[in-house]
């Protein structure tokens, strides 16, 4: 086997942990992690506590250096290249890198995105595989070039989507679907047999940053529609409806066929027709939906049964739709600077 690579890491999220712990232990036959980049230190939570995100954690607690540019100088690359790293990894930074900070390490800088590339470039990859109803995703590794993840692919992981997976799952799966990609594709790397295969522009689809207005619903989309929507949308930004006047997030949803429940398909979209076991199903524009988690506002989510006990929903009762904005596309979205 090749002497392991000497590895730069660019990350901010913490769906990168499972590979760093893994190249932190037995992946260190394969490659030593020798520094990391991140964001800077941000606010969080009510209190705005500036705080460290999970991975310069990580970091630290492998007496690794971390750096936190604000934004990718000169200086920076100066200081990439003082490190003599074999290659750059780069998954979840947060940074558009510049042609002369890609080559700075010999053997290049390399991605890992959370789709099966050319589907799904952009903001939010994870989600908008589920909220739009693929039953695969997957890894992609791939070569950085400067336009929005159209590199070059090495090699791909993939991972299923089952009808009740939600992003949260998802992600989970997919942060654990990077050590078996690493491990078979870094040794190749090293000894200059890892090979890339062109994207084919024709098949690319993308997607766009999330916003607090996609968890809106409208109900005369059909029950399976929803459902992925509902899935893919969790943890955020979260769908929800409004009842009696308060805003109910639905934390997982299924889709049945009318005739499945006995259920007459002639009531209005967005009328409640009642409760099974497990859920609140809805009229829809095609099927049923079910309601497997909801949420009050200050409260938990909870099994919809548990729900209803505390909070009953009448049957008739007529749900608001909203309209609900695309999160695919064939060309990519407009930038849209967000304000938090």
């Amino acid at each position: 086997m090749p002497a392991p690579l000497n590895i730069v890491f660019l990350g901010s999220d913490v769906i990168a942990l499972p590979l760093l712990e893994w190249l932190a232990g037995e992946g260190r036959a394969v490659a030593r992690v020798i520094a990391v980049f991140t964001q800077p230190d941000r606010p969080v939570g009510r209190g705005q506590k500036i705080t460290a995100n999970g991975i310069k954690s990580w970091a630290l607690a492998h007496d690794l250096p971390v750096y936190q540019p604000a934004k990718i100088t000169e200086e920076v690359r100066a200081q990439l290249a003082a490190l003599s790293a074999d290659v750059s990894l780069v998954m979840a930074y947060g940074h558009i890198l510049k042609q002369d900070f890609i080559d700075t390490p010999h053997l290049g800088t390399l991605n890992l995105h959370v789709s099966l590339l050319p589907e799904y470039r952009g903001a939010s990859p994870i989600q908008t595989a589920i909220a739009t109803g693929e039953r695969e995703t997957g890894v992609s590794l791939m070569r950085i070039v400067r336009q929005l993840d159209a590199g070059p692919i090495a090699d791909v992981e993939h991972v299923s989507i089952n009808a009740r997976d939600t992003a949260l799952e998802i992600e989970q799966r997919l942060s654990v679907a990077c050590v078996p990609l690493i491990a078979r594709t870094l040794p190749a790397l090293a000894a200059g047999k890892l090979g890339f295969i062109d994207q084919d522009e024709a098949s690319a689809t993308f997607c766009r940053r999330l916003v607090k207005e996609d968890g809106r619903l409208d109900f005369a989309a059909p029950a399976e529609v929803l459902a992925a929507r509902i899935n893919g949308l969790f943890p955020w930004p979260a769908c929800s409806v409004e009842i009696s006047g308060q805003p109910i997030k639905i934390g997982l949803a299924d889709a049945l066929a009318a005739d499945v429940c006995n259920l007459l398909s002639d009531k209005p979209a967005g009328m409640v027709l009642g409760a099974d076991a497990e859920g609140l199903l809805v009229a829809t524009g095609g099927g049923v939906l079910r309601c497997l988690r909801l949420q009050k506002p200050g409260g938990k989510m909870l099994p919809a049964p548990e729900f209803l006990r505390g909070l009953p929903i009448s049957v008739g009762t007529v749900l608001p739709s909203l309209p609900m904005a695309p999160l695919v596309a064939g060309t990519p979205f407009p930038y849209v600077r967000t304000v938090k």
